[in-house]
């Protein structure tokens, strides 16, 4: 018996000892910093991506960690925000525009930076090319720039006798904006209608917009994509309801808030897209060898009772089109 429980011991001794030996020959899960730069105030496609990163096997205190900046709708502030990221050596940045990419990469040339969405890539200057970005920058694209001619056509469509039609944009001089102006001038020339530029740099400018379109003949409304116009969606959705302008915009939360219609790209698959970017990156994958994706859902919302409270008939064949009628 004896003999026995010294054979227990020396055994429950070497267990003790070898445990910590076991635990200290296992080398420490890396802590990965991820910077967010965001142009646009913080909404649910960050909410997203980070559940995307949870199903890739990041967990936010474990093996993961976040750094959240926005600049809530003001461009100016980007530069610092990017600045500040670069200063806390975050491992990777991702951003939810273009605009918010071009002021990360001019903030650091070697930290990967991943798009959750750009009008256009390569125009905008992020990228040699969509096959071989080349820099730091990878991640989504939604050819903004391609899809201002189809916007012009649809609501063309919808409305046949429509002359004169306002182009709400920011007025820049960014290469995507222009693109934008230069595409949809071409489908004006094409379809016979005269543009009219309304524009309006920020909230202030908007309902300054939407008045000297009456003044101006407008009879209709095409919104570009102009990141400041974003966060005020509604308003700009209320402001043409409210000077009886049927509108055609780039995103579904415009006919969703009282809008006529919108085409453009679904984003709902943006952000699980983006985190796999960030997941090969971190698994040692170079952001410049990843080709940049382009998107291959596009959607048609026509708010119907929009329509009807403007005295319009939307087209049957038109109607039969849409991804979805908000009645």
């Amino acid at each position: 018996m004896n003999r026995r429980r010294l054979c227990i011991i020396v055994a429950a001794l070497c267990l003790l000892l070898a445990a910590p030996l076991a635990v200290h020959g296992q080398p420490a899960e890396k802590v990965y910093r991820i910077g967010y730069l965001g142009y646009q105030p913080v909404d649910v496609r960050l909410d997203s991506f980070r559940r995307s990163l949870r199903d890739l096997g990041y967990l936010e205190g474990r093996n993961i960690l976040f750094e959240i900046r926005s600049a809530e709708g003001r461009g100016d502030q980007l530069p610092d925000l990017a600045a500040d990221l670069v200063r806390r050596k975050v491992d990777l940045i991702v951003t939810d525009t273009g605009t918010a990419a071009l002021a990360a990469r001019r903030a650091t040339q070697t930290i990967p930076i991943v798009m959750l969405a750009s009008a256009d890539a390569v125009r905008q200057g992020l990228a040699a090319s969509l096959a071989r970005p080349g820099g730091n920058v990878t991640g989504l694209t939604m050819i903004t720039t391609e899809l201002s001619r189809k916007r012009l056509e649809i609501l063309r469509e919808a409305l046949p006798r429509v002359s004169h039609v306002g182009v709400l944009w920011c007025g820049s001089p960014s290469r995507a904006d222009m693109q934008q102006w230069w595409e949809t001038t071409a489908a004006a020339d094409a379809l016979g209608v005269r543009l009219v530029s309304l524009e309006a740099g920020g909230r202030e400018d908007l309902a300054n917009a939407f008045a000297s379109a009456a003044t101006r003949h407008v009879e209709a409304l095409v919104g570009f994509d102009c990141p400041p116009h974003v966060p005020f969606y509604s308003l700009i959705a209320q402001l043409s309801l409210k000077h009886r302008l049927p509108g055609m915009f780039p995103f579904r939360a415009y006919p969703q808030s009282g809008g006529l219609m919108s085409y453009g790209v679904r984003f709902e698959d943006e952000p699980r897209r983006a985190a796999t970017y960030v997941d090969k990156i971190l698994r040692g994958a170079k952001p410049g060898e990843l080709p940049i994706e382009q998107p291959t859902k596009f959607e048609l919302v026509i708010n119907l009772k929009t329509a009807k409270a403007l005295g319009l008939t939307i087209p049957p064949a038109l109607l039969a089109r849409a991804d979805q009628v908000i009645e």
